[in-house]
């Protein structure tokens, strides 16, 4: 099942439910690429390899393609995060309960962001979603588990591995570069950061935008009337529409998140740097080929650690890991009780 561009406009114009779902959704993607974009620049802009307003562009731009190529590639992850909670019955109280999820998790990325604590956007809108459609459907038949239990192995993948690669990948480039020309080295490790930087962006997009068009196209298939649709294709448009407006989301920045992940949690040389996003975009592609619906920032940030950790413990920042972790802990419930109680103020309002 797939919608059109004419038929959605056409919709969009005569459905206002579509309409405000529509604004609801793209406004997740918009705070999306302004909050959890600047995670995978964070590193090439810690080290001085980029500037700030060249990194951020550079980070909307592959995002872009990250979201486009990736998803005509494979777009399981959409596919498993629109399995993932029961939105079925009803189709206007279900499009209600899915607006109060992304208003919640609109309102938990906006808190983050000001406070400039990295946390999961797609956490959030795991958390959201779920909160929703427990309130929706009375209890926790409104998960499906089966498809949920993917979200457990992607933290795993995105906080073991992520620390585990990073930890790997530094060490066997330092024993490879042991003995070259320092100064040779700092200028392709400069280079190096750039390209890790693109590739994190890329990756970002990938695993992110699928995500979003997922809750998209639920949302379009409930504003039709229509609860029972188990599989879709995403059309171009959405993909376009939806990589265009979390690249503008990340031309606006996020400064204050750049600066917690890369400058606050550990000192990285410019090698260091390179090794965290490396690592962190190996774990990524393994994560998007196989469907599992994994957190950016978890992966980008303990890989960082993972980095840091191996030229010495005390290289890292404890106590700002300290934050992130109770940070990424707290999302899920605390994000999952908002869009619940969102969830039952907007149905006994509409």
């Amino acid at each position: 099942m797939t919608v059109t561009l004419t038929s959605f406009l056409q919709q969009i114009i005569t459905n206002p439910a579509l309409l405000i779902t529509t604004l609801l959704t793209l406004a997740v993607v918009l705070v999306n690429g302004w909050t959890d974009a600047p995670n995978a620049i964070a590193t090439c802009v810690s080290t001085r390899s980029m500037k700030p307003g060249p990194a951020i562009l550079m980070a909307a731009f592959f995002n872009f393609f990250g979201v486009l190529v990736m998803t005509m590639l494979n777009a399981t992850v959409a596919q498993t995060i629109y399995k993932m909670v029961d939105f079925g019955g009803n189709s206007h109280v279900a499009l209600i309960a899915l607006c109060a999820a992304l208003f919640a998790i609109v309102l938990w990325a906006t808190a983050a962001w000001w406070f400039g604590i990295p946390t999961s956007e797609s956490h959030a809108l795991i958390a959201g979603i779920s909160g929703a459609a427990i309130a929706l459907q009375g209890g926790l038949g409104g998960i499906n588990f089966s498809e949920w239990v993917k979200v457990i192995y992607g933290l795993g993948l995105s906080a073991v591995i992520g620390f585990g690669a990073g930890w790997i990948v530094v060490k066997l480039i330092e024993n490879i570069c042991r003995g070259f020309n320092r100064r040779k080295t700092f200028v392709f490790f400069k280079n190096a950061q750039i390209v890790g930087g693109a590739g994190m962006a890329f990756m970002h997009g990938a695993q992110d935008g699928q995500k979003f068009m997922g809750v998209f196209m639920l949302g379009i298939f409930l504003a039709q009337g229509s609860s029972t649709a188990k599989t879709f294709v995403i059309p171009i448009w959405l993909i376009v529409l939806c990589s265009a407006v979390m690249a503008l989301g990340t031309s606006i920045g996020g400064y204050r998140i750049i600066k917690a992940v890369g400058m606050d949690m550990v000192k990285l040389d410019k090698h260091q740097g390179f090794s965290a996003d490396f690592a962190a975009v190996i774990c990524l592609f393994i994560a998007t080929v196989f469907g599992l619906p994994v957190s950016t920032t978890h992966t980008k940030t303990t890989a960082i650690m993972g980095v840091g950790a191996a030229k010495r413990i005390t290289c890292v920042n404890w106590s700002i890991v300290g934050e992130m972790v109770s940070a990424w802990i707290l999302t899920f419930p605390g994000c999952g009780l908002i869009g619940y109680l969102m969830a039952l103020i907007f149905m006994n309002i509409f």
